[in-house]
């Protein structure tokens, strides 16, 4: 880590205590959000923090995975119920707008983002989980859509989640407001993988060394396209892909990794 960046996440962590950032080698940077006594409940203030911090990795060519994960009992209990009761009509428009552009964010991050997820993630925390690209829970954790138990539907959290899930296993936990567990949520495609819980932090730095490993260059087009193909019918989805693929052949990296490949050696990204 350069002196610059070793200034930067300590000045990130000093000041802005709700949400931790550090770096944990091989270019993979750990986001932590850090308000446990509301169980990291989705405050104005703590999205814009992440927000931020989104951005300003998605230009650090240093970074190449970022795991997103929580201090204390649980992942994320969702929006801040009291900042939401107190608040006004214009503050709600903000906050479930900015909400949305970072949750977006997530998808348009450059390198992966895989959801490190212990304990509870509600409402808009799993709409965090169901955002990134991939998601890693230990065995105790559980997921809802709750917002229907207290008269506010979760409409936000929603459009992940029903991106994520069949629509009909998400229109179950919309309408019902019912938990799943980890293993369920697996099943029904909401996570990637599930393991026991004190196994999840070591898992997750695995998987997270094991992306970083790769090209960057192939991960950052390939992420990008797969977003982009999933919304097209399926012969335009291969058009888009065969010209993806194309242009990532001329990229100096898929030089490199045939070439490493052929001469049975291990490649050198650039």
């Amino acid at each position: 880590m350069t002196h610059y960046e070793e200034s930067r996440m300590t000045a990130v962590t000093q000041a802005t205590p709700s949400l931790l950032m550090h770096q944990e080698g091989e270019g993979v940077v750990y986001l932590t959000l850090n308000r446990p006594r509301s169980r990291n409940s989705l405050s104005l203030d703590l999205i814009e923090q992440l927000h931020q911090q989104l951005n300003d990795l998605a230009v650090d060519d240093t970074v190449k995975v970022v795991v997103l994960a929580g201090v204390g009992p649980a992942f994320s209990a969702g929006h801040d119920l009291k900042e939401i009761q107190a608040g006004t009509q214009s503050l709600h428009e903000t906050l479930f707008n900015r909400c949305s552009e970072m949750m977006l964010t997530l998808k348009s991050l450059p390198m992966p983002v895989i959801a490190q997820v212990h304990g509870m993630a509600s409402a808009a925390g799993c709409q965090l989980v169901a955002s990134c690209d991939l998601a890693v829970a230990g065995r105790s954790a559980q997921f809802a859509a709750p917002g229907v138990n207290i008269g506010l539907f979760c409409s936000t959290p929603m459009v992940p989640l029903s991106r994520a899930v069949q629509p009909k296993h998400a229109l179950h936990m919309l309408l019902t407001g019912a938990p799943i567990d980890a293993d369920t949520a697996w099943r029904k495609g909401l996570v990637s993988q599930v393991v026991d819980d004190e196994a999840l932090a070591d898992t997750v730095l695995r998987l997270a060394r094991s992306i970083a490993g790769k090209s960057a260059s192939s991960i950052r087009i390939g992420k990008a396209a797969f977003y982009e193909q999933l919304d097209l019918p399926e012969r335009e989805a291969y058009a888009l892909a065969a010209r993806v693929m194309t242009g990532n052949l001329r990229q100096p990296d898929a030089q490199e990794g045939i070439s490493a490949f052929l001469e049975k050696r291990a490649p050198i990204w650039r």
